[in-house]
């Protein structure tokens, strides 16, 4: 499938999915006024393109942090001492599979990376930072900037037929 394939039709079916992955494909095929056969042929190319890269549920942190813990975000700025592209995808490869890493950026200027990564309380945290940052001699500097709230999280990707 090329990019050019696509059409309103998938635009507004990646938005609906965006919003709800849930909903039954009677429900899809409604709202995006196709044939129920035709909106199912449609969402197996997207998935099948790559378009859709998984489908996961959202948890509410703030809901599971009594059952967890007290709960830490942070947005972790990483400096390395030597950036040519085999140091970068060394250090991607070992920070990217922790669990604690939720989202991992190689960025321009300024630090080499920005990392979000959450922990149970700052003991958690320290064990982190000791794990994937101070054991690294490629790593120069870490900057932690810890969130005090969350104001917005959205996963959604904005599409033109979005409203």
């Amino acid at each position: 499938m090329k990019l050019s394939d696509i059409d309103e039709v998938d635009l507004l079916l990646l938005d609906l999915l965006q919003t709800d992955a849930l909903r039954s494909n009677q429900t899809l095929a409604e709202l995006a006024h196709i044939s129920p056969p035709t909106c199912l042929r449609r969402i197996k190319r997207l998935r099948d393109s790559g378009l859709i890269a998984r489908q996961v549920a959202l948890l509410d942190a703030d809901i599971l942090a009594p059952l967890l813990g007290y709960g830490l975000t942070a947005m972790v700025e990483v400096t390395l001492d030597r950036q040519g592209a085999d140091w970068c995808e060394a250090f991607e490869a070992r920070v990217a599979p922790d669990a604690a890493v939720q989202q991992c950026y190689r960025v321009s200027p300024g630090p080499d990376f920005c990392l979000v990564v959450v922990a149970r309380d700052m003991p958690d945290y320290l064990a982190l930072a000791q794990r994937l940052f101070t054991s690294d001699a490629n790593v120069r500097n870490v900057k932690a900037f810890f969130s005090v709230k969350c104001s917005k999280f959205d996963p959604r990707l904005p599409l033109k037929s979005s409203t």
